[in-house]
């Protein structure tokens, strides 16, 4: 007896008909405006429940001493990390589930997406978080308490720095588990959201916990308010995305790969590191073309 699930998803194959205006696109700019979409509501997704989870807590009267800072806190963190290890994986096979131009320039640094795609999709993700923030404000009670903004004394040179650092983390965590294939790639969200709760865990307090430019621009624009310091949060996450895109280039083209060899593996081959070098060369061809730095990959 077929799966009911199943059937419905047959039938529903069967009956969808591509629109008459998709037919007449090229391919590539079809999935282009497919990406564009995906990123788009996407990023409308992401940002409105991390968004509307900041203004929960603004929003509340909490305990003044140090136990309600904690709590407000790691609920926020929790609510970034979350949302964006959902939103990854619903969005992962639309359009790559980025939702931070920071993420996509890492990306595009390494090859993993094309340039053109990738400015569409940064476009995308300002305009999404823009209309997410838009949605916060009309829809909950209160004015928008989810701006990012410098705290406990932090400078503007220490907010560039340590947006900087978090970003790298971030962006470094989903080329090693989304971009890099391997056997792990399937609950790569996991651990994307993870990274994400831990660089806000920590940075919340500092800096708002930006490492995204479309989250910080979009409550500025619909309150419209952008502080002196509002391009620390455009350059400090574009420099973590540099700094880890340019780490991620510097260990491919000592092939990494090669360093600790059963660490992918099922255990029942050859991993010394000589046999796991020469295999890797002869099947990837990373003698040559990984000293260029050129990964082969797609998102």
């Amino acid at each position: 007896m077929a799966d009911p699930i199943s059937k419905v998803a047959e039938q529903g194959e069967s009956q969808a008909h591509p629109l008459p205006l998709a037919r007449r696109l090229p391919d590539n700019a079809r999935n282009h405006f497919v990406a564009m979409c995906g990123e788009f509501i996407g990023t409308i997704l992401f940002l409105f429940f991390a968004l509307g989870g900041t203004q929960v807590v603004n929003n509340l009267p909490v305990n003044p001493g140090a136990d309600g800072k904690i709590q407000q806190l790691l609920y926020i963190s929790l609510c970034f990390g979350f949302s964006l290890a959902v939103n990854v994986w619903v969005f992962f096979r639309i359009s790559g589930g980025l939702f931070n131009p920071a993420v996509t320039l890492g990306l595009c640094l390494i090859g993993a997406v094309p340039w053109i795609r990738g400015v569409l999709l940064g476009i995308s993700q300002v305009l999404g978080g823009i209309t997410a923030a838009a949605l916060i404000s009309c829809m909950l009670p209160g004015p928008l308490a989810a701006e990012t903004t410098l705290g406990g004394g932090t400078t503007v040179a220490q907010g560039v720095f340590l947006e900087m650092i978090l970003t790298a983390e971030l962006v470094f965590t989903i080329i090693m588990l989304a971009a890099e294939k391997h056997k792990s790639t399937f609950i790569a969200p996991i651990g994307i959201g993870l990274s994400l709760f831990i660089a806000e865990l920590t940075g919340v307090f500092f800096t708002g916990g930006s490492l995204n430019p479309a989250r910080s621009f979009g409550p500025a624009v619909v309150n419209h308010n952008f502080p002196k310091y509002h391009w620390i949060y455009w350059i400090g996450p574009l420099m973590g995305s540099l700094l880890a895109s340019g780490f991620y280039k510097f260990i491919k083209v000592l092939e990494y790969e090669t360093a600790n060899p059963g660490a992918d593996s099922g255990g029942d081959h050859d991993l010394s590191s000589h046999h796991f070098r020469d295999r890797f060369r002869s099947t990837t061809g990373h003698g040559t073309a990984s000293r260029t730095g050129e990964p082969a990959m797609a998102v």
